[in-house]
Order: structure tokens, then C-alpha cells, then sequence
């Protein structure tokens, strides 16, 4: 390239949204690069968006832009480029004449502008439109993530060339002869001579491969470079880059230089998971819509692509799954620096149809196929782009998505496909030319995830099973035995009914194979999704051009409800419950050897779709303050270690068995270590041991078995089981309860009733105290005990499962507990939900407690979600009548058998027993009436 111009700054600009097309005045100017809603530009937007954030100055429409510009006679004899790297549909006109349209939404605008620049002045105007797409455009253009925006936010400028070029310079890489094809059109000459020499940086090791000279006598070229022996590889650990620097000269006389940028690495499928230069890896990967609301658009400089992946990589994360979308090339070269794994995917979330559909659309199939290669020319040389996806939760033929397939992997095969992340949802397929399966099912119920939507059901095992360390998805993955009968069965007429996108959709689901085992890598798609309740606090963080109006919105419900006051609570102690079903989701993921890899949804809050507050970071990727990124490591890295057991609740002196294990993929050998192990309380250390071990480099090593009797304890303990790889930062925590033995449930003395019955009324009456157990059945207002963060956020579920006629999730978000209440004498507990809740979670039902007295509050709170915002009632008293009655709405003689049960049982009615039971708050008769059988 002989030089560029940078045009950005200060342009003339109008608005059109009625797209008249005219002769526009310009009475206005903005700031490029940026957007109209950036600048505040048009009528502000007086909407109050529920679901998503609300972009105060949305526009819609024909967003025009000039600006005069002033060539010197340097101009003359070059070939000159108008350079747009990231916009919308734009139309171009020089002077007056129309140069031409690109509707390109992932990849630069780039306009061959030699035959309208001169010496002299000229007017440069562009029209930018962000409505007539090709296609919906996915996250490029969705309100829930970075807004449909107009304008022009990465590098605009006016690139000159000499007469004679290099141009589509291509590398391709070969670890094992440490070279690279260099292949490179030549625009202007037809023969001459390409000195090529590359230079390494990004690494603490400096390589230098020597100059080398190449003639060439065609317009195409194809070159074999060597870097020689000691060449440096580019991974994870290890993102060494190259620049590679390319002269053509002619008659020893230079007429034009580039430099690329790559890598040297080989992303390989092999077998069940994928490799890095032939060392197996394990993609720790995370979703990302683009999702940046300080600006409503993702950046395009390397320094803020470099803050928000560097924050990843301190959770963890080495993949980057970009759902619907693709980052600007800054967040290539960032991640290229960091080492991250990347995987673009087509704007698309729908049907790839063909033409025996009645709905095919070729113009949109066009678009999309030309937006994949136009992604791989313009990004193709970053090593981090490892992967690809032809869209999210694609249905259609899947003839066409193989014919696509095998279209880019001709094209290009330095990267890995698949047909779509989590294509055909309950039937999936691997297509012959997928290189890896992205999805959450084999078939109905062979699950690779941990949690589901309700209306995706059977939900997960982090949403129903009694919490232990022992799943995996191995079994589900690859079963040991199958049922032959329905193999490759032809389904006909099987029309079913699928969540689509953020509503529902009938497919026909034929031809699949409900007992396929995967011959490709599976990762598992979207995995996580639990909810916590919204921070208030993030809305003074808010300075762009979203506004949180929503949480707004969700902040005066919680006021209305007499529960203001406890919003911080909800959030935290939401949030404590989230990071638990995550440590499991991730946890059985890494003890899954036939699992190569997830992608969570998410690391950070998604602020659409409903508002879906499921990160451990916010919207801004800034941390939540509920896991420091070295917690989160413990159980999300390279190295991961686990004990496998059956459950967290023991009676004193029982067993305590644990297989303990660990997931390996550093790159610094293990060899012989030893495994260091305690089980203590906060106090002291109970007994501890150390297992000496090997690891013969695996990915999975079985280090031995912990086997203990509890300690004897004459009341409830928690105590923690912590495991350390001696001499390493490898380590991980569990807690474990442990309860007295010989606890008996003394009922004598007590009124207990299972309804507010006449006599339970006269006693209260009377002055006495009173415990209703009641019937879960009975209960006239109630919500279902579940224990489990809501998945995703109810209120988007709750539409879907409503339109599909299933069962409405329950939408809770755990427990707020007053843990310093007398009633917990003899069970201590935490402020959140806990382990030591599973069970009596899971057999209670919440009482609806909205019209009881905004001072009532229970003594265990269940949180709702923020569209209902109920006041719930696990546990509750007051002062009725001249009397003092205890609520608990638990079946407890159905779970009596577990110790945590029994015990919490033992502490209430001791409790109620004792002189502490004074409640203060009054509940009228009435108002129990209301809530209570009776």
C-alpha cells in the first residue's frame, strides 16, 4: 500500500427517516467514527423498552454523511479504495456520481473509487441504511445486543495503491515443515520478483526468517515460505506471531510492500477433541452478541478488544463463540495477541431452505453464503479464527447446509465448520461435512447440558437431581448399549413444536438417528443460562445512549410490593445461588472425557431477550462482586480438579467416599505431583492426607479415593473439603454438612396442625402457640418449590412455554434467608440457598404473601423473579390473635429421612418450644384466611 487517508472527524450530516432520497441540506455534523444514537442525533426516544435496554435516540432510516476532501497531485497514477471498515447498507457517490452499494453487515465496505478521485477538491457523501437488509441480521442488528445503530463505527479512510499490487494475500501455515503457502493476486504486472521475510513479535522468544526472493510470471501466486527450524508456534500459551513482509519489486526496484500479519498453528478435529498444533485442548469458551452499552456498538480498536478478552481469560475463557455475529477485525488481532480461540458465525436464526421449499429466498441465501466468504477473506489470516458457524439453530435441508459447508471448506480450509450451533434442537444430524457438532442433545433425553427452558423439557440435572459430584455426560455422549430398533429411523409426519428464536415454531423432524454416536468433536452449546436478580446500582452506569429503563421499571415493582429494601439482598444472595449451579454445570462438563469443549451463555449479562441477567460479570464485563476471577478458575481452567460423591449432607461418624480427579490441558507437563487433601471446619482441621499420583500425560487422571468417617459433632457443622495439587495454583473446595446423630422429632406439647382449622383459631385465641405444617395440595396461593437459579429469565420463557401450550417454568431465584434468626439455633445456615436446602426446597411449595402487611416478612423468603416480584413465604410467623403462630410450608414427613431435614425440623419446633418464639409483626385472621387451608 503506498499510504492511506484518514477521513474520520468531523462530517456534514443529515437525517432521512422518511427515506426521501433528496437532495439533502446537511444542516447538521457529527463525529465518524460513530452513530447516530451515539451522538444523540434525531428525536429522543420517549419509549420505555421492558425486555431490553432503551436506546434513547433510535433511529431508523437514511443517515446521510459529506464531508469535502482535498487530494494532491500524489493521487495521480494511483489505484485509490474508500475504506469503511464496520456500517450498514451504504451507497456512495463522488461529486455527485453514484460509485455503489454494499450491504456487507460483518465484514468492510470497500469501494474502487481510482476513476473518481483527481488532484483537487471532492465531495465524498454516503448514505447509511439500517433497514433494508438482506436478512434479520441475528445480534449485527438486534435491540437486544448492540442495537440496530446507524452509522459508520470502525476505520474510515482512502487507501492509495501504486499502479502494480499485491492484493487477497492469503497464508496458509504448515507446523510441520514450519513454512507457509503464500498465495496473492497481482494486480498491475504479470511478472517481476516477491522478496519475502518475516519477523516474530508477541513472544519472549525473537525469531528472524531469512529474506527470500520468489519470481513470479502470473497474475495468481503461490509461494512456499520458509521460516526454518526454530520457528515459533502461535496457541493459547504460546501466541507467537509473525509479521510477514511482502516487496514486489521489478528490476530490483521496489513498487510495493504489504505486511500480514499469522501464526503458526494447526486447529485440527481428531477423534473426539481438537488439538493445537497436535496437543489436545479443551474449549473453556464463552457467548458474545457484541453486547457493549457505554457506546451500543462493538469497538474496533485493539485496545478495548484487548480489555474485554483479557478480563475473559482471567475467568478461564479460551474460546469465543459470537452468536449470529462477527467482531470487527480488532477483536481478531486482539484475540490473536491473547491467544483465544475464535468462532464467527453468519447473521442468521432461521431456515436454510433450498428450492423445493415454498418459502426458499435465494436473494437471502445469496447474501448470507457471499457474507461467509467475504468474513473469511477479510479475516481468514488471524490464527485465533479457529471455527465457523453457518448461524444458530438453523432447521431446513440440510443437503443445502452440507453444499455450504463443503463450499467454504474448499474455499478455505484453515478453519473448522459446522452446519450451526445447535441445528434441529431435538433431532440433530452431523452432516458429512461437519468438523465438529455444536448442540445440548443427542435425542430427547441423552443431555449434555446441565439446564434447560421449561418448554424444552426434560430439563437438566443442575435443575432436578439431589446435588452430588458424580454426573457426567459420557454415557449420553457415546451409551454403551443402544436400541437398534429405532436406529436411522425415517420419522414421518413428525411435526413438532420448537422454541424458536424468542418464540415458537412448528418443524418437521425427519430422518435422524436417535442412537447416533458423534464422530466429530462435541461442544456443548449455551450451557449455564442461571439468572441472578438485577443490581440495582448498574443504573448510574449507564452513561451512553442505553438507558437501563427497564430495571427502572423492575425497581419501582419491587417498591410497589413493600420490598424495596430488599433489593441488594435479592441480588446477592441470587447471585451465591448462580455461582453454585455454574461450579456443578462446569464441573460435569470437565469430568466428561467424550465432551471436547463449551460455550457458555454467559460469563456476562445479556441485556435482551426479556433481560436476561445470567453473568458472573455485568453487561460492561465488569465483575458482579459474587466470584473473584480465582474462585471462578478453580473450576473453569486448563486444569481442573474434582472429587466425585453422592452428596453433601452426613450424619455424624457416617462415611465420607470421594473419587478425586483431575481435567489437565496445560502445557507444562505433570508427571509424578501429589495430591494434598484436608476436611475442616473454620476452626480446625478435621483430618487431612496427601495421595501421591501420575499423570503420564493425560487429559484425565484418576489421582485415588478419600474415604473418612465424619467427625463426631453434637451440632450441625459445615465443613469443607479442600484439595490442592502440591506446589501448583490447582486447588478446588467443596462444602459439606454434617449433623448430629440420634436426633428425634418430639412433637409432644406442640399444637401442629396441617390447615388454620377452627381449633388451630380457638388455641391461637386462647393465647397459644401454634405451627401449620400444611398440606402443599391445599394451598390456595403458592408457588412450586424449585430450587435451581431460573434459567435465562422468566419472563421470555414464560410467553414461549405459554404459546406452545407447556408448562410454565417457576421462575424463582433461591432463597433469602434470615440466618441470624433464634429458629436457626441448632441448623446454622447462610443468608442464601445452600445444599442444606435441596431437599426441603424441592418438597414446598411458596406462599403468596402480597396482600399480607408490607412489615410481615418471612423468615425464609423464596426471591421471584422480577416480572411477578411476589412476596414468598417458605417460613414465616407472626403474632395472631392473643397467640403466636409458625408457618412452614414443607412436606416434611416425605423427606424426614434426610438428616438436613430432620434437623431443621428438630431446630423449629425447639425453637417454637423455647422463650425466644415472641413473634412481633401481626397477621390478622384474615389475611391467613387468604393464604392458609383452612
Amino acid at each position: 500500500m503506498y499510504k492511506t487517508i484518514d477521513l474520520s472527524g468531523i462530517w456534514n450530516f443529515q437525517l432521512d427517516g422518511d427515506k426521501k432520497g433528496a437532495e439533502m441540506p446537511f444542516n447538521d455534523t457529527i463525529t465518524l467514527p460513530g452513530t447516530t444514537s451515539y451522538y444523540k442525533k434525531g428525536v429522543k426516544n420517549v419509549n420505555v423498552e421492558i425486555g431490553c435496554l432503551t436506546d434513547e435516540y433510535k433511529f431508523e432510516g437514511y443517515a446521510w454523511f459529506s464531508k469535502t476532501i482535498e487530494l494532491s497531485d500524489e493521487v495521480s497514477g494511483k489505484n485509490c479504495f474508500l475504506y469503511l471498515e464496520r456500517t450498514r447498507v451504504t451507497t456512495i457517490w463522488i461529486d455527485g456520481k453514484k460509485v455503489g452499494t454494499q450491504n456487507s453487515l460483518c465484514t468492510p465496505h470497500v469501494y474502487d473509487v481510482t476513476n473518481y478521485l483527481s488532484s483537487g477538491k471532492h465531495i465524498i457523501t454516503i448514505l447509511v441504511d439500517n433497514t433494508c437488509y438482506p436478512t434479520k441480521g441475528g445480534h449485527l442488528t438486534s435491540p437486544d445486543t448492540q442495537t440496530n445503530w446507524n452509522g459508520i463505527t470502525g476505520r474510515i479512510e482512502l487507501q492509495m495503491f501504486e499502479q502494480a499490487y499485491l492484493k487477497d494475500t492469503e497464508i496458509y501455515t504448515n507446523i510441520k515443515d514450519k513454512s507457509v503457502i503464500i498465495r496473492s493476486k497481482i494486480v498491475g504486472a504479470e511478472s517481476g520478483v516477491i522478496a519475502v521475510s518475516a519477523t516474530s513479535f508477541n513472544s519472549k522468544i525473537e525469531h528472524k526468517a531469512e529474506e527470500q526472493l520468489f519470481t513470479f510470471n502470473s497474475k495468481e501466486i503461490s509461494i512456499t515460505y520458509s521460516l526454518g527450524e526454530n520457528a515459533l508456534l502461535w496457541s493459547e500459551y504460546s501466541p507467537s506471531l509473525y509479521k510477514l513482509n511482502l516487496k514486489l519489486m521489478n528490476n530490483d526496484v521496489v513498487i510495493d510492500t504489504s505486511e500480514v500479519t499469522f501464526g503458526l498453528r494447526e486447529f485440527k478435529a481428531a477423534g473426539d477433541k481438537f488439538t493445537i498444533n497436535g496437543v489436545k485442548t479443551f474449549l473453556r469458551g464463552k457467548h458474545d452478541g457484541l453486547i457493549f452499552p457505554r457506546t451500543g456498538f462493538a469497538p474496533t480498536t485493539v485496545e478495548e478488544w484487548l480489555k474485554v478478552l483479557r478480563t475473559s481469560k482471567s475467568y478461564g475463557i479460551n474460546h469465543y463463540r459470537f452468536h449470529t455475529c462477527c467482531p470487527p477485525e480488532a477483536a481478531f488481532i486482539a484475540a490473536d495477541m491473547l491467544g483465544i480461540y475464535m468462532q464467527p458465525e453468519l447473521p442468521f436464526w432461521g431456515t436454510i431452505t433450498d428450492e423445493s421449499y415454498e418459502n426458499h429466498n435465494q436473494v437471502e441465501q445469496d447474501f448470507l453464503v457471499s457474507e461467509g466468504f467475504s468474513m473469511l477473506k477479510s479475516f481468514g489470516n488471524h490464527p485465533s479464527f479457529t471455527m465457523m458457524s453457518l448461524g444458530n439453530e438453523l432447521w431446513g435441508s440440510k443437503e443445502r447446509l452440507d453444499e455450504i459447508l463443503k463450499g467454504y471448506k474448499q474455499f478455505d480450509n484453515r478453519h473448522l465448520y459446522t452446519e450451526g450451533s445447535n441445528n434441529f434442537q431435538f433431532c440433530p444430524v452431523i452432516l458429512e461435512n461437519d468438523d465438529f457438532l455444536s448442540g445440548v442433545r443427542l435425542a430427547k433425553n441423552r443431555l449434555y447440558r446441565g439446564s434447560y427452558a421449561m418448554c424444552d423439557a426434560p430439563l437438566g440435572h443442575v435443575q432436578t437431581a439431589e446435588p452430588n459430584t458424580m454426573k457426567d455426560y459420557d454415557e449420553d455422549i457415546c451409551p454403551t448399549s443402544l436400541d437398534n430398533e429405532n436406529n436411522s429411523a425415517s420419522k414421518e409426519d413428525n411435526t413438532i413444536e420448537i422454541q424458536f428464536g424468542t418464540t415458537a415454531k412448528k418443524v418437521e423432524a425427519t430422518e435422524y438417528d436417535e442412537n447416533m454416536i458423534p464422530n466429530v468433536p462435541v461442544v456443548s452449546h449455551e450451557i449455564g443460562q442461571y439468572e441472578t436478580y438485577p443490581d440495582f446500582n448498574e443504573i448510574e452506569k449507564y452513561t451512553g445512549p442505553l438507558k437501563t429503563k427497564n430495571f427502572e421499571v423492575f425497581k419501582q415493582r419491587l417498591e410497589d410490593k413493600g420490598l424495596g429494601d430488599l433489593a441488594d439482598k435479592y441480588f446477592k444472595c441470587s447471585g451465591k445461588l448462580a455461582v453454585a449451579c455454574y461450579k456443578e454445570e462446569l464441573e460435569t462438563a470437565f469430568r466428561t472425557k467424550k465432551l471436547a469443549g463449551f460455550q457458555l451463555l454467559d460469563l456476562q449479562d445479556f441485556s435482551g431477550q426479556g433481560t436476561a441477567l445470567v453473568g458472573m460479570l455485568d453487561a460492561f464485563m465488569e465483575s458482579k462482586g459474587l466470584i473473584s476471577p480465582e474462585e471462578w478458575r478453580s473450576f473453569c481452567s486448563d486444569s481442573v480438579l474434582m472429587a466425585r460423591f453422592d452428596k453433601f449432607n452426613y450424619v455424624a461418624e457416617e462415611n465420607f467416599n470421594a473419587h478425586v480427579e483431575l481435567t489437565y490441558y496445560k502445557n507444562i507437563p505433570l508427571n509424578s505431583f501429589k495430591l494434598l487433601w484436608e476436611l475442616k471446619s473454620q476452626t480446625s482441621i478435621y483430618v487431612n492426607g496427601e495421595i501421591a499420583a501420575y499423570s503420564l500425560n493425560e487429559n484425565y487422571i484418576s489421582i485415588g479415593d478419600i474415604s473418612v468417617k465424619m467427625p463426631k459433632v453434637n451440632e450441625t457443622e459445615k465443613l469443607t473439603l479442600a484439595l490442592r495439587v502440591e506446589n501448583t495454583d490447582i486447588e478446588k473446595t467443596y462444602e459439606l454438612w454434617v449433623y448430629p446423630n440420634g436426633v428425634t422429632i418430639d412433637k409432644t406439647g406442640l399444637n401442629i396442625f396441617h390447615s388454620l382449622s377452627q381449633t388451630a383459631l380457638t388455641l391461637l385465641e386462647k393465647g397459644e402457640n401454634v405451627v401449620i405444617i400444611p398440606q402443599l395440595d391445599k394451598l390456595k396461593q403458592s408457588i412450586e418449590g424449585f430450587y435451581c437459579a431460573d434459567f435465562w429469565c422468566y419472563p421470555m420463557f414464560r410467553t414461549i412455554s405459554e404459546s406452545m401450550n407447556r408448562e410454565i417454568p417457576v421462575g424463582t431465584m433461591g432463597l433469602l434467608i434470615n440466618n441470624t434468626h433464634p429458629i436457626f439455633k441448632y441448623f446454622p445456615c447462610e443468608e442464601y440457598s445452600t445444599y442444606q436446602w435441596w431437599n426441603v426446597v424441592s418438597n414446598s411449595r411458596s406462599i403468596i404473601m402480597d396482600d399480607t402487611s408490607k412489615e410481615l416478612r418471612p423468615i425464609v423468603q423464596t426471591i421471584d423473579n422480577f416480572e411477578r416480584n411476589h412476596k414468598l413465604g417458605l417460613i414465616f410467623e407472626g403474632k395472631v390473635s392473643n397467640g403466636n403462630l409458625l408457618v412452614c410450608a414443607c412436606d416434611f414427613e416425605k423427606i424426614i429421612e434426610k438428616p438436613e431435614a430432620k434437623q431443621l425440623l428438630f431446630s423449629i419446633l425447639n425453637y417454637v418450644r423455647s422463650d425466644k418464639f415472641k413473634p412481633q409483626t401481626e397477621i390478622s385472621i384474615t389475611e391467613l384466611k387468604a393464604i392458609l387451608p383452612n
